[in-house]
């Protein structure tokens, strides 16, 4: 079916409604017309976004089904009250679903294959890499910039003091006023790298952490986990060392906090197997590796001996 404007289908609409206050009979033509139509727009629409359009084209008729109560004679308030309800019939079947797609529904991008640039209506550039989803509503930008991000991408955001801009991963956000980062998702892995500027990672069961350029967020795949890793350059190289500024733990079983350890200092740690999954609760940002593992120790009530680079917990 071929695309029609707004006044296409206002006028549309109306010869259809004329037929039905005057008793004609919508031609063949017609019903195909509105058969194929009503599948094509509704294939992809929820129950509740039609409701939510229903509700809008009430609401516009609402002034116009009031004027009923100036009508006196009893034929002439029937058959304006018929035009009126053949007008919402019709404005619910095909406008409501238009208004929907048109004014509502939210432009979804997708990076199918190679990366994708999307330019938001605020000056905002999102690089999207391949398989990475971007959701926009329709009110992008309001005074909180917000978009939904499955996938990895890029963001070159626009800066704005009053209007900041947040975006919506799996389980986590990040909100900036302008500034350029990346956000990273592989499966529960999650990460935020900052570029220039600032940006404030919120998570789930972990404290909302500030980060600055060259700095780096990430729940090493843990729920309920955030740390904070900085890049310096190396002197007699390019390469920018990472070096652990942060790392907190809310409410995590001692395997995982092991785990973590273990892979960010280079060490091995032995516990008893009975406590593998003992709830943790720790913050171990200030220390280096003796000062947190004597602090692990201490919340599990254990005694810990050093032996090279494994540290082995003891009751």
């Amino acid at each position: 079916m071929r695309n029609l404007n707004f006044k296409d289908i206002q006028a549309f609409v109306f010869r259809l409604w004329q037929r039905e206050v005057s008793d004609e009979i919508i031609s063949e033509k017609e019903t195909e017309l509105l058969d194929q139509w009503k599948i094509n727009v509704e294939k992809d629409l929820e129950s509740n976004h039609i409701l939510e359009s229903k509700a809008r084209v009430l609401l516009v008729l609402e002034s116009y089904l009031t004027q009923t109560t100036y009508i006196n004679h009893p034929n002439s308030f029937r058959k304006y009250f018929y035009q009126i309800a053949a007008v919402i019939l019709l404005l619910f079947s095909v406008g409501g679903i238009f208004s929907y797609n048109t004014f509502f529904k939210p432009d979804v991008y997708v990076a199918e294959k190679g990366n994708q640039k999307i330019y938001l209506k605020d000056g905002s550039v999102v690089t999207l890499f391949p398989g990475a989803e971007l959701t926009v509503e329709k009110s992008f930008p309001a005074d909180t910039r917000m978009v939904a991000l499955k996938g990895d991408a890029i963001f070159s955001v626009a800066k704005s003091k009053k209007h900041p801009f947040i975006v919506r991963a799996d389980g986590f956000s990040t909100k900036v006023l302008g500034t350029v980062f990346k956000i990273t998702q592989s499966g529960n892995d999650k990460a935020v790298d900052l570029y220039e500027g600032k940006v404030a990672v919120s998570y789930v069961g972990a404290p909302v952490t500030f980060l600055k350029p060259n700095q780096k967020w990430t729940n090493f795949g843990v729920s309920r986990t955030a740390a904070v890793i900085s890049f310096t350059n190396a002197t007699t190289s390019t390469k920018k060392l990472p070096s652990l500024l942060s790392l907190s733990f809310n409410d995590v079983m001692l395997k995982e906090v092991a785990e973590v350890l273990q892979k960010n200092y280079s060490i091995s740690i032995i516990y008893p197997k009975e406590l593998a999954e003992k709830k943790i609760t720790a913050d171990f940002t200030g220390g280096n590796t003796d000062e947190n593992i004597e602090a692990l120790a201490f919340i599990l009530d254990l005694e810990v001996q050093k032996e090279k680079q494994t540290y082995i917990f003891k009751k």
